[in-house]
């Protein structure tokens, strides 16, 4: 639950059995998973202790994608590509938009994330990527 983004083989199964043992879920796992799931499905699983399959953790936002078992690490693999690929400062900085936002209200984040946008535009990657845009060919990111 701590990762950015899930991919889950379409024969896991997932589950907070701890209430079946007569302990809570550790680790923020009372924390982690009303975050991804909402709070009435996130205390129905960790209530009942109940396992669910990868296309209810699909449907429920627990993961975000299901493939075959044998494609699970391929389908990683290539998402981690397309992300390499992309700029990497603005990537970055988009992760920290989107932690800091959810720590706190719509109007304080909307504002955060206005002065990182005004980061990025001040960067090499910007004028590249937009660049390439307008050229229409792939960027060649630096990082810088």
């Amino acid at each position: 639950m701590s990762c950015d983004i899930r991919i889950a083989s379409e024969k896991a199964k997932f589950g907070q059995p701890e209430v079946t043992l007569g302990i809570i879920p550790g680790f923020a796992g009372t924390q982690r998973l009303p975050r991804l799931v909402g709070k009435g499905i996130a205390k129905e699983l960790i209530y009942t202790g109940d396992m669910i399959d990868a296309q209810e953790a699909l449907r429920i936002g627990l993961v975000n994608k299901v493939v075959a078992a044998e494609e699970l690490l391929p389908a990683a693999k290539a998402m981690a590509q397309r992300i390499m690929s992309r700029g990497m400062f603005a990537v970055q900085q988009a992760k920290t938009a989107i932690h800091y936002g959810l720590n706190t209200d719509l109007e304080t984040g909307s504002a955060f994330e206005a002065s990182l946008f005004g980061v990025t535009f001040a960067t090499h990657d910007q004028k590249e990527g937009m660049t390439a845009f307008v050229e229409k060919r792939k960027a060649a990111f630096t990082g810088k």
